[in-house]
């Protein structure tokens, strides 16, 4: 058993960070494609050998499973590349995995075989194949939207999800389900245009009603017949279609070693658990900036335009907005660093541009732009980088003044929590130690929020973790603390020997008053470690989807530089993400696969999703239960739970929110059950004219409404130790009372109803009976015996 002292510092390289399973290809990378016969064919590198021999002994020596790399892993292996690049089964053809079945036992043997020689030609053999069925799909596409006639009269359906279905025998099968896949993207793009016109023509005849004219002067130009899209239209769907082929396979075409060694990899590790990753090091410093809330660079938002600029999203306080000579729109032609020349980025892969306008604090970049307005208009600008706090990503807060049963104004506060962040430095494998008032600490920034909660006499609080998927673990632990005496707040266990007990040692509690923790399927990691605390403690009410996402797994971060030697390899090898240890709850149960249950459940259709959380992952760890911590129990949710469920379900069943809530449900699970998507024009029409009505009647109805909004302060942290609050957000969906006689009244309405959170307002009113009970009662904080 390690020392207290040793298992901190460990811990403190813990990290709890939700990844998806699986990598693709990034959307925001845009640009025209090579041509088919420019196709470059990738090869290893000369590092690439030793980065996957020792990746491979990393992951047989320190993962959680400790399993060897065997044929049998070598099969799973193969399975987990193929997934990766062409997850939906449209690419490889029963051919193809015919020939790459000579890898299937023998990809341990590859990799391992020696150290400095080990062999990854597979990875580029594989990926190459792909690329060359990747061409001569868009090359069939093109060559449709050229002559096919696309009508849609019969009653064909395509399989919506084919991940589970056969890979196409040869060409010739593969060639018609990218037709058919054709067809449906050729379809949904006329549905959208039909939408288009009857949108159109509705505020056709809002304007023209406004404007004095008669209904029938309104009406004297109808949108064109749906089920014949104009010749424009069709053009335009060509175009589009044309476009996001050729997008997508530049996506592709774009990638380098560095990328298919990492597609590589991380199907290797994902054999052992779907959270265990390799990065190269553009996403190894991509997650460092996550962790940390900052990074270097000029503070601008960089987007592909589709047309294979880079342009500027939007402007964050940094260098780029204060040289008053970049606006958004513009766009980045050509990147320089300090006195090199500059290089042109015009079709470049935005990950690339990216790294390349990233840099060391004060560095210099050059950046050679061009009108939004007129590439002619070009101008080149000189920026030093500088930190860049991310600070739209931090823990903020709200205060909302809410009317009770009884009318009585109760004011609550929410603090909504994104991420469990923390300074970080990948370079030196450890948290950072720069306590600088700037750096963003979760446990801090939620303090501060607390403080001033509790400034302003909230009577309760909401912590929104419907969003966070983990991190740090020991922010985690810090920010459970905040509302604990102190106690263990969770336990470790590696793949043997007995668990670490991660305890909060502060005997302070900044906030002993009623608490809510809303969660969701999305809320995973470190928010299931907090919230699973809090309910085990009887500290907080757990209210949201039936369960969170089940994540209860802890990586460590390994540089792969300390098992390489500068000698041998000069280049970054990259980051490799392990899965070490398992999570368990201080009652002993494990976070992991099963999450934590709320005591509360809100209808939702995550709660029907079947691939949505930990259970629909491949090759995830089993729950289990290890002995109980020792810990005592407050007494703030148990005697209250009857009564709050009992009035919430009444609330609920009267909900106009929830009725509509389980309509959606009864339609997703039909939809989820069909797997299927017709492929006839008239029917789709129908359905889409169904569900606008729907919407409309919904949108409708919302507007009618007679509820007198809350007043709603929001509160980010540069305003958390101003006095006072801020101005109230403004409430700006007002209904319009001019109303036709001669036409139904959501012609006349504002296009937007008023945004509802249905999942948080019922929160709401959950925790205005929560505060009513625990007023009513003489609360007892901890029962006579201490748990188990």
């Amino acid at each position: 058993m390690l020392k207290s002292r040793q298992v901190r510092m460990f811990i403190g390289l813990l990290l709890v960070m939700l990844i998806p399973a699986g990598q693709g290809a990034r959307a925001d990378q845009i640009g025209p494609a090579p041509a088919p016969t420019e196709r470059r064919s990738l090869a290893p590198t000369p590092d690439d050998g030793e980065i996957a021999y020792v990746t491979a002994r990393v992951l047989e020596q320190g993962h959680y499973r400790q399993h060897p790399f065997d044929d049998a892993y070598s099969e799973k292996f193969l399975q987990m590349y193929l997934q990766a690049l062409d997850p939906q089964r449209l690419y490889f053809t029963q051919a193809d995995l015919a020939e790459f079945a000579l890898y299937r036992d023998r990809l341990d043997n590859l990799t391992l075989g020696r150290r400095l020689a080990a062999d990854t030609k597979p990875a580029y053999r594989i990926f190459n194949r792909f690329l060359e069925r990747l061409d001569q799909r868009v090359a069939y596409v093109q060559e449709l939207l050229q002559q096919e006639q696309f009508t849609f009269a019969t009653d064909e359906s395509i399989v919506a999800n084919r991940k589970e279905e056969p890979y196409p025998v040869d060409l010739a099968e593969a060639r018609h389900l990218w037709r058919q896949r054709l067809r449906s993207e050729y379809l949904q793009e006329v549905i959208a245009k039909y939408a288009e016109r009857q949108k159109a023509a509705r505020d056709a005849r809002k304007k023209g009603t406004a404007a004095g004219q008669s209904t029938t002067q309104t009406n004297a130009v109808p949108a064109p017949p749906a089920d014949v899209p104009p010749e424009a239209d069709a053009a335009a769907i060509v175009e589009k279609l044309n476009k996001r082929y050729t997008r997508n396979q530049h996506i592709y075409h774009e990638l380098d070693q560095q990328d298919v060694l990492e597609f590589y990899l991380t199907s290797l590790a994902h054999v052992y658990d779907p959270h265990s990753d390799y990065f190269n090091p553009r996403q190894a410093d991509n997650f460092a900036i996550g962790m940390n809330l900052s990074l270097f660079g000029i503070g601008a938002v960089l987007q592909a335009d589709g047309e294979g600029y880079c342009k500027i999203a939007d402007l964050k306080p940094g260098p780029a907005s204060k040289s008053g000579k970049i606006k958004r729109g513009d766009r980045i032609v050509a990147v320089a660093q300090s006195n090199a020349p500059p290089v042109d980025v015009v079709d470049m892969n935005l990950n690339k541009i990216v790294q390349l306008v990233r840099g060391p604090k004060g560095s210099e970049v050059r950046l050679t732009m061009v009108s939004a307005d007129n590439t002619s208009d070009r101008w080149e600008v000189t920026l030093i980088r500088e930190e860049i706090k991310l600070d739209d990503q931090a823990a903020k807060a709200k205060i909302i003044d809410l009317p009770d049963a009884a009318g009585n104004i109760v004011r609550i506060g929410i603090i909504d929590l994104p991420s469990f962040y923390v300074p970080m430095d990948l370079g030196r494998n450890s948290h950072s130690t720069d306590k600088d008032n700037d750096a963003h600490y979760t446990s801090r920034d939620v303090a501060r929020l607390l403080t001033k909660l509790k400034a302003e006499k909230v009577q309760g609080i909401i912590l929104d973790l419907r969003r966070n998927g983990g991190g740090s673990l020991e922010e985690c632990v810090k920010l459970t603390g905040l509302f604990i005496k102190d106690g263990p707040v969770v336990q470790v266990r590696g793949p043997g020997g007995d668990p670490f007990i991660d305890k909060d040692d502060d005997r302070s509690l900044l906030y002993d008053g009623p608490l809510i923790v809303l969660t969701s399927r999305f809320s995973a990691s470190a928010s299931e470690i907090l919230a699973g605390a809090l309910q085990d403690y009887n500290r907080a009410l757990i209210v949201g989807d039936l369960s969170t996402h089940g994540k209860g797994t802890v990586q460590q971060l390994n540089p792969l530089r300390m098992f390489i030697s500068e000698a041998d390899m000069t280049n970054n090898p990259g980051t490799l993400k392990i899965t070490k240890a398992k999570f368990y709850r201080a009652s002993g149960a494990s976070t992991q696969l099963k999450g934590v249950s709320s005591d509360i459940v809100l209808p939702s259709k995550l709660n029907y999703a079947k691939d949505i959380g930990e259970a629909a992952l491949e090759n995830a760890l089993p729950w289990d239960v290890i002995r109980s911590a020792r810990y005592e129990k407050f007494n703030l949710v148990q005697p209250y739970l009857a009564e709050l469920l009992a009035q919430s379900s009444q609330r609920l069943s009267t909900n106009q929110e929830y009725i509509y809530i389980r309509e959606d449900i009864e339609q997703f699970r039909k939809a989820q059950a069909a797997n299927s998507v017709s492929l006839n024009e008239q029917q789709r029409i129908q359905e889409w004219e169904e569900d606008d009505a729907r919407q409309r009647a919904r949108d409708r109805e919302r507007r009618a409404r007679k509820t007198t909004p809350p007043t709603v302060y929001e509160l980010t942290l540069k305003q958390v130790d101003l006095p006072g609050l801020p101005p109230p957000v403004a409430w700006t969906n007002l209904v319009n009372s001019t109303v036709a006689e001669d036409l139904p009244p959501e012609e006349f309405a504002p296009d937007a109803p008023p945004a509802i959170d249905a999942p948080l307002e019922e929160t709401q009113q959950i925790l205005l009976d929560y505060i009513r009970l625990l007023s009513r009662t003489d609360v007892a904080l901890r029962t006579p015996e201490s748990a188990p």
